[in-house]
């Protein structure tokens, strides 16, 4: 049998959407968690909260995750505050609504350093940390773009796309060290990135449309497949992407 990580985990993007969601539900299974996110104050709040809730040592650090300068002192200050850490969610993310032909090349480098960039080097930075915890675990949050593509933000598609590629070349290099990678690519999901798409006349009626379901996906819906992912329970996979889309693929 696979030996049982009880470790703290990471998660980027963790003050708000997908990340908290994640957050929350790893500190449900009891598991400690620290908050990395751009802005410092939401980071420490949603600790805190969490912490209240859960009752698990929880810890907030703001931190852009295209510095990787500032990798080092991050993991260093979160190793002190919640102990080893065994696994990592990557739910940073951002987007830019432009097509080929208007987003500049500073557009493309932006999003394509936080949603892919930033993914392979938080796991070289934390390898460490992952091999010395038995049954680590990461998480990478792509998208379902990453497998239909939108004309309208080509950037994102390809950070998405380039994140399953990532994914699956660290699972084979990583498995010896009782480290597994995969991926989860949401569908539309009610969170603060979706929320001016949205709000547009209807957008969201659209968007519930698209899914056998018939609506939209609620965080928690992708943060308890991240916790499951981490844990024990999914001790023998890896290298996989797992669709959580209330069927819009399955229909396309």
């Amino acid at each position: 049998m696979a030996t049982k990580s009880t470790s703290g985990v990471v998660v980027t993007g963790g003050a708000s959407g997908i990340g908290r969601a994640c957050a929350q539900a790893v500190a449900e299974q009891g598991r400690a968690v620290a908050i990395w996110d751009l802005d410092p104050a939401k980071a420490e709040a949603t600790a805190a909260e969490i912490a209240s809730e859960t009752g698990v040592a929880t810890f907030g650090r703001g931190i852009d995750v295209t510095r990787t300068a500032d990798f080092d002192a991050a993991i260093d200050a979160t190793r002190e505050a919640i102990g080893e850490i065994g696994g990592l969610v990557h739910a940073a993310g951002t987007v830019r609504a432009q097509s080929i032909g208007q987003l500049d090349e500073a557009g493309w480098d932006f999003v394509l350093n936080v949603n892919l960039r930033a993914f392979p080097l938080l796991v070289q930075a934390l390898h460490a940390d992952l091999k010395a915890s038995p049954g680590a675990s990461v998480v990478g949050i792509a998208s379902i773009e990453a497998w239909v593509g939108n004309e309208a933000i080509p950037a994102y598609c390809a950070s998405k796309a380039g994140m399953l590629g990532a994914v699956r070349s660290m699972s084979h290099r990583l498995a010896p060290d009782d480290i597994r990678v995969n991926a989860i690519c949401p569908g539309f999901i009610e969170t603060p990135m979706l929320a001016p798409s949205l709000a547009a006349p209807g957008v969201r009626e659209e968007f519930s449309a698209a899914s056998p379901m018939g609506r939209i996906g609620r965080p928690s819906e992708i943060g308890e497949p991240a916790a499951f992912l981490l844990g024990n329970a999914a001790s023998f996979i890896t290298g996989q992407s797992l669709i959580v889309d209330g069927g819009v693929l399955a229909i396309v």
